[in-house]
Order: structure tokens, then C-alpha cells, then sequence
């Protein structure tokens, strides 16, 4: 559940991330906050899509903590792509929907797509019995969605004034993938080994930049 909750809050803050991280070079006007919240759903939508596919064909721990845990690596990327890939939209001369809508595309489409595997995901490894399904459901996406509340007001109000755009991703992300890690250990403890380069890796790049 703690996953789930935290999955909500660092997909509401990359969205609302991606509106500052992409306002420095595009400005905030209602055609770029369209396609934020536009294409974002779509992403969305994929992954309740695949989630609830790869949950009915492998229901385990060890793969539900796997793709949370790329789902925040990914996430953590974000800002440090944005500087090779903005620069280069910018100076192509596309229209600032088209420019807008490949950012977005380019930065979030991983990302995204993966958070949005979580909740189908995790209402499958959590349900016991069909009879419960709609109390699980139920308990899951209400889970999910006070997550997806404080990650819409935790960024405006604190991080993002407070620490900045870089700093706000990495927080919500090293946050979850701490969290995927913990579960992978108990779940599998050769994968946890395998993947604990992510957070040194995304820590090494936020020093240095």
C-alpha cells in the first residue's frame, strides 16, 4: 500500500514538474499545459493497460516492485534529459505544440507509463478473492489517488519553491525507488542487489550537476 501511495504522489509531482521543468523554455501557456495533462493521461492509460496485463500473467512481488522501481529511476532521469533534449527542440524551429508534445514525449513516456502499472498491479498481487475485488479496487485507487493529492500540493507549495525543479524529481523519486528496493529485497534479494546502482547513479548525477 505504501508503494501505491507513494507511486500517486510522485506521478502527480512529475506532472506538475514537467509544467515548471518545461516553462523555463516554453513558457506556461494553456497550449502547453494541454499537452501535460493530455498526453500524460495517455501515459496513464497505457499503463493501467499493460499493468493489469503483465499483473495477469506474472502476480508476484518481485515483478511489481521491478517496475516501480524503473518506474522511479526513470522518473529521476527526467530532469537531467531535459538538458540535452530541450535545448535541441527548442532551436528546431517546430511549432510549440509539436515542440511541447516531443518533450513531452521524449522525458515522460517511460516514466508515466510505468507509474501507471502500478495501481492495476498491485490491486491483482493484492486480490485473494474475486469476491473481495471491488473492496480491494476500492482501497487501492483511494490509496492511490490521497497520493496523487499530496504530490499535487507538496511540489507547488514546498519543493518546487523551496528546492527547485531538479531537487523536487529526485526527492519523489529516490522517495519511491527506496521504497521499490525495501519490497525487492523481501521479494527477491538477487534483484534488489541488481538494481541498487539506481539510486547511487541518479545521486552521482545530482551531484554533479
Amino acid at each position: 500500500m505504501l508503494a501505491v501511495l507513494v507511486g500517486g504522489m510522485t506521478t502527480l509531482a512529475v506532472e506538475l514538474s514537467a509544467a515548471r521543468l518545461l516553462g523555463a523554455t516554453f513558457g506556461t501557456s494553456n497550449i502547453v499545459w494541454a499537452n501535460i495533462i493530455g498526453l500524460i493521461l495517455v501515459y496513464l492509460a497505457a499503463g493501467y493497460f499493460i499493468g493489469g496485463y503483465l499483473a495477469d500473467r506474472s502476480p508476484t512481488l518481485r515483478r511489481f516492485y521491478q517496475i516501480v522501481a524503473w518506474g522511479a529511476f526513470s522518473s529521476g532521469l527526467a530532469p537531467f534529459l531535459a538538458r540535452l533534449v530541450l535545448p535541441v527542440i527548442a532551436d528546431s524551429g517546430l511549432p510549440l505544440s509539436a515542440a511541447t508534445a516531443l518533450t513531452i514525449f521524449l522525458l515522460f513516456t517511460v516514466p508515466i507509463t510505468l507509474l501507471g502499472c502500478v495501481s492495476p498491479f498491485a490491486i491483482r498481487v493484492v486480490l485473494t478473492s474475486v469476491s473481495e475485488g471491488g473492496t480491494v479496487a476500492g482501497r487501492i485507487n483511494a490509496v492511490s489517488t490521497v497520493g496523487s493529492a499530496i504530490g499535487s500540493l507538496a511540489p507547488v507549495l514546498f519543493l518546487l519553491p523551496a528546492a527547485g525543479t531538479t531537487a523536487t524529481f529526485m526527492i519523489f523519486s529516490l522517495l519511491l525507488l527506496a521504497l521499490a528496493l525495501c519490497g525487492l529485497v523481501q521479494a527477491s534479494r538477487p534483484m534488489a542487489l541488481r538494481l541498487v546502482w539506481m539510486p547511487v547513479f541518479l545521486l552521482v548525477l545530482w551531484m554533479l550537476s
